[in-house]
């Protein structure tokens, strides 16, 4: 039966990234002319001489000569083939400039995703089971200000420790001389010295709402008569709060994987641009300002399966860890 649900699911995801990439294709087609237009109108506005033959040459090859229909059969039937188009702002094939870029991108996701998971479980649980403590107003303060600080200000203040305690410039995921380079041991120690303030800093706001969530779940479970009454019956306090409280208060953190890694990704651009990060977040909005659009569509359409996929695996886990939850038709209920 699981096996089914998912094949479903998985038939479902085609029609869903065929719509996906309509509406990425017409927001790209909603500013008005091209990359290319406004590069002829730049370099006459500054009096240079723009090379109109090669400007057409470019348009005849990548599909700008057809109307909006041709343009989009031209870059879906490229992503078919696992070509992503070329980058004109770059100069060069879009996945070469997504490049390392798409990987620094998910390792920072993974990593902020555990940390925050690892920080926020115990201190929730923590949290709940000793509610109106001394540690109970101090861990709630410490998550409320984790949620209310604004992540570029927190990335500013790490950024200055750094450098005035410790001495050196964490700027950047890696050191710029390994951007697009060979994988190497000198290589990973640069992103291992470079990866802890962006995981803190993303992971400062969602470890605090994780808290904050997981605490309240579970004193709203622990308050539920069947609780009660195991208690009553003489189980044990940490069986009464691990056998169902716990599971049942676990549901959000589940449901959450569908959107957690995208929101990673597309909302941290301020804290991205602060931090000198080399992630897709910066690399979309330079894409999309410059009207590279093979560049800018390979990146939305990369972050629309990414959140098909986490709802996939969301809702498989949800059934796995809540026995309420019944594969009915082709959703979880």
């Amino acid at each position: 039966m699981l096996l089914s649900y998912i094949v479903r699911r998985l038939l479902i995801m085609i029609p869903t990234l065929i719509v996906s990439s309509m509406l990425i294709f017409a927001v790209m087609e909603l500013p008005p002319g091209n990359y290319f237009d406004t590069y002829v109108a730049e370099a006459q506005a500054s009096g240079e001489q723009a090379e109109l033959g090669r400007v057409e040459f470019m348009k005849k090859e990548y599909g700008f000569d057809k109307g909006p229909i041709g343009r989009y059969w031209f870059w879906v039937s490229g992503l078919l083939h696992g070509d992503f188009g070329y980058s004109f702002e770059y100069q060069m094939p879009a996945r070469d400039v997504v490049g390392d870029r798409l990987f620094l991108t998910m390792l920072v996701s993974f990593v902020t995703v555990i940390f925050t998971w690892v920080i926020a479980f115990p201190i929730g649980i923590y949290s709940a089971t000793h509610q109106y403590s001394w540690a109970d107003y101090g861990l709630t303060f410490l998550g409320l200000l984790g949620i209310a600080v604004p992540h570029f200000l927190l990335a500013l203040i790490f950024m200055y420790v750094a450098n005035v305690w410790f001495g050196t410039s964490v700027g950047g995921l890696m050191d710029p001389k390994y951007l697009n380079a060979p994988m190497s041991w000198d290589k990973v120690r640069s992103i291992l010295q470079h990866l802890w303030i962006p995981v803190l800093v993303i992971g400062a706001g969602g470890t605090g709402s994780l808290i904050r969530r997981l605490r309240a779940n579970l004193l709203d479970e622990l308050q539920k008569q069947y609780v009660v009454t195991a208690r009553a019956k003489g189980l044990h306090p940490f069986r009464a709060l691990v056998k169902y409280p716990l599971r049942m208060s676990l549901n959000f953190f589940v449901s959450d994987i569908g959107d957690i890694l995208p929101s990673i990704v597309s909302g941290a651009e301020l804290t991205a641009i602060v931090l000198s990060l080399q992630t897709v977040g910066p690399l979309l909005v330079h894409a999309l300002r410059s009207q590279d659009m093979y560049l800018a569509g390979s990146i939305l359409m990369f972050l629309s399966f990414l959140s098909m996929l986490g709802v996939l695996v969301s809702d498989i886990a949800l059934a796995a860890l809540d026995p309420r939850i019944r594969f009915q038709g082709g959703s979880t209920k």
